[in-house]
């Protein structure tokens, strides 16, 4: 069956500049895709590149888009190059999306942890995101002085209630001696910090793997498994630990769910900072492999994201009406 593909940009200005080891992150570029069938129904997807961790840009992306036919059949998905990794699961979301024709999830925020901003605004926002129901907040390290950010974090565990807990995010921008450092700090907290998340570099999973077993806060693994090629590496080559994974710029959630089927790892389904089209994605990833291993604990989702942008509509499921916000 063919069905008419149509797809339009967006751009979204952060309410404030994201700050990582990468830089300052200003706006958010993405694409949503629409597939309508024969019978008058539609569905969504979503393309969300993040070049620096290994995507195709957002100008890829667009011309992509741009030199397919507007009638599409699902036999044109299987044959996207593995370069265009957002493509390949906003093409597969569509499809699954209109195929299964589910209504939007309302994910419970204690499912869902939160990223806050850094410094003295966590301090002053935290609290907005307990009252909501959120128990886990992630903090992003490795952007300024190793004393500076524990500094606040400690005023921060000071302030966070009993059952609160962090997940720190160095983003692969700290040294040996830093990891050591931070991770000497967690430990010292125990069970408040749940995970340390990508201490070094890509490049450093020897060092890596040897911190693992010195220390008795988890690492996770995120800017290593950029890509469904890289994690399946990673597997095999002995981590045991978390996973943090970014599907929305892995390529294919069909070929994840299958790696999965074989080997439930400790994963952590996280955002690119997609609109409420992939975000609704990456929660259905997270049922379909949460039903697979009922019997295991799942982490919460890595999806607290949207209170980083203006009311500009993208962050509603009303499907139509977001799509044109967009005409």
């Amino acid at each position: 069956m063919a069905y008419r593909f149509e797809f339009r940009p967006y751009q979204r200005r952060f309410r404030q500049p994201v700050r990582t080891h990468h830089g300052e992150w200003q706006v958010r570029q993405g694409l949503i895709l629409k597939l309508t069938d024969e019978n008058g129904h539609s569905g969504y997807g979503e393309v969300a590149p993040l070049p620096w961790f290994g995507s195709e840009t957002f100008d890829q992306a667009l011309a992509f888009c741009q030199q397919l036919p507007s009638q599409l059949s699902d036999q044109a998905v299987p044959s996207l190059l593995p370069t265009l990794p957002a493509c390949q699961f906003g093409l597969e979301s569509v499809f699954a999306n209109l195929e299964r024709r589910l209504s939007p999830i309302d994910l419970p925020n204690a499912q869902c942890g939160v990223l806050l901003p850094r410094g003295q605004e966590a301090l002053d926002n935290w609290q907005q995101f307990w009252k909501k129901g959120h128990r886990i907040f992630k903090c992003k390290i490795g952007v300024d002085s190793v004393a500076a950010e524990m500094d606040w974090l400690e005023q921060l565990l000071g302030q966070l209630p009993f059952g609160a807990k962090l997940r720190l995010d160095a983003n692969g921008g700290l040294n040996e001696l830093a990891a050591r450092q931070w991770l000497d700090w967690c430990d010292r907290n125990g069970q408040r910090i749940e995970f340390l998340e990508q201490p070094l570099p890509p490049n450093a999973f020897d060092t890596l793997m040897r911190l693992s077993y010195r220390y008795r806060t988890p690492i996770a693994l995120d800017e290593s498994i950029a890509s469904l090629e890289q994690l399946k590496a990673h597997f095999h080559r002995g981590w045991d630990g978390i996973y943090v994974i970014k599907a929305s710029i892995m390529g294919s959630p069909h070929r994840l769910q299958h790696f999965y089927h074989k080997y439930p790892i400790d994963v952590v389904i996280s955002s690119v900072f997609e609109t409420a089209v992939g975000r609704q994605a990456l929660i259905r990833l997270a049922i379909d492999l949460a039903m697979v291993y009922p019997d295991i604990p799942h982490r919460a989702l890595g999806l607290g994201t949207q209170q980083w942008f203006p009311n500009d509509g993208l962050s509603q499921t009303d499907w139509p009406q977001l799509w044109q916000q967009l005409d």
